[in-house]
C-alpha cells in the first residue's frame, strides 16, 4: 500500500468530518470544503500551514511526536485513530510495524494441542482465534455450532479454496447469508473494514491482507465505499446481534484477549447474560451442537 496515499487520505478523511463549531472556531462566510480548512487545523495542531500541507500531501517521515500528537488533537482522533497516525509515521520513517514479533503462519500458530484444549475447556460460551485476516483459525465446539452459517456442515460445506480457513471478510460482502445472520449487517460491515483499516496501517506490507483488500474491492461495491473511508477502529469489548438459522436471535457480549505466543492472533469470546433469551439460546444451540456432532466436527484440530 502506498504509505504518502495513505496519509493523504487519512487526513483529509479527518480534517473532513469536524465542523468549525465542534472546532471551536468561528463560522462566518461561505466554505468551498466539508470540514475544516487546512490553515485551521495548522493553526489548532500549533504548525504553520506549509508545513501541515505537506504532511496532508503525505509527507510524514520525519514528524516528531510533538507534532503528531498535535494533529491528533486538533483532528480529535480517538486512541484507535492516533495509534493508527503513528503507524503510519512509522512506516514512512521505515520503522518495524508497531514493535511486533514476527507472526508464524496461522497453520503454525494454532497447531498447539493446548491452544485447543484452551478453547474446548470452554463449553457455555462461544470462543474462537481470529488472525488479523479475519480468517477464522479455530474455535470450540460450540464456536462451530455458531459459526455453521460462515463454514457450513461438513454434509454441505460452502464454498472456499481448498486448504483456506473460512474468512469472516468474505462472508460478510460475498455471500448472500451474512445479510442474515447479522440484523444489523451495516454497523458489521463498518466495524469489520474499519478492523481492516487499523490492521493494514500495523502493517502495510502484509500482502496476504492487501490480497483480500484488493479482491474485496474488485468483487464488493459496499466494502470499496467504506474502505475508501479510512476508518479505523478496534475490537476490544462490546455487544453484537445474531441471527442464528437453528436458534433464532442472540444478543452476545464479547471480549478481545490477545494471545501473547502468538503475536497478531486474538481469542474472542461471546457470552450471552445470564438468565436472558439469549442464554436460554445458546444452551440450546449447546444442546444441538452436542446431538449433531457431525455438523460441529473440527476442522482446525492440530
Amino acid at each position: 500500500m502506498d504509505n504518502r496515499q495513505e496519509v493523504r487520505e487519512f487526513l483529509t478523511t479527518r480534517r473532513a468530518r469536524i465542523t468549525p463549531d465542534q472546532a471551536g472556531l468561528p463560522t462566518s462566510g461561505s466554505r468551498r470544503v466539508p470540514g475544516l480548512r487546512r490553515s485551521e487545523v495548522a493553526t489548532l495542531a500549533g504548525l504553520s500551514v506549509e508545513y501541515y500541507a505537506r504532511l496532508e500531501r503525505g509527507q510524514i517521515a520525519g514528524a516528531s511526536a510533538g507534532v503528531l500528537d498535535g494533529l491528533a488533537r486538533a483532528l480529535q482522533l480517538d486512541e484507535t485513530e492516533h495509534a493508527h497516525l503513528l503507524d503510519l509515521a512509522r512506516a514512512a520513517d521505515g520503522i518495524p510495524t508497531s514493535a511486533r514479533a514476527r507472526r508464524r503462519p496461522p497453520s503454525r500458530a494454532t497447531s498447539r494441542p493446548s491452544l485447543h484444549w484452551t478453547l474446548e475447556a470452554i463449553t457455555d460460551a462461544v470462543a474462537f482465534v481470529r488472525d488479523p485476516h479475519q480468517n477464522l483459525l479455530a474455535t470450540n465446539t460450540l464456536g462451530r455450532a455458531f459459526y455453521t452459517p460462515v463454514t457450513g456442515d461438513p454434509q454441505q460445506p460452502r464454498e472456499q479454496s481448498p486448504g483456506r480457513p473460512p474468512n469472516l471478510a468474505r462472508f460478510q460482502f460475498l455471500d448472500p447469508a451474512s445479510r442474515d445472520f447479522y440484523p444489523d449487517w451495516d454497523t458489521f460491515a463498518e466495524m469489520c473494514v474499519a478492523n481492516m483499516r487499523t490492521e493494514a496501517g500495523r502493517d502495510p506490507h502484509d500482502r496476504g491482507l492487501q490480497d483480500l483488500v484488493g479482491e474485496l474491492s474488485t468483487r464488493s461495491d459496499t466494502f470499496r465505499r467504506l474502505w475508501a473511508a479510512h476508518d479505523v477502529r478496534t475490537h476490544g469489548a462490546g455487544t453484537k446481534r445474531f441471527h442464528h438459522p437453528v436458534v433464532g436471535e442472540l444478543t452476545l457480549a464479547y471480549e478481545e484477549l490477545a494471545i501473547t505466543a502468538e503475536p497478531g492472533l486474538a481469542l474472542y469470546i461471546y457470552t450471552a447474560e445470564p438468565g436472558s433469551p439469549s442464554h436460554d439460546r445458546l444452551r440450546l444451540l449447546a444442546s444441538w451442537a452436542a446431538s449433531n456432532p457431525t455438523a460441529t466436527t473440527s476442522t482446525t484440530t492440530p
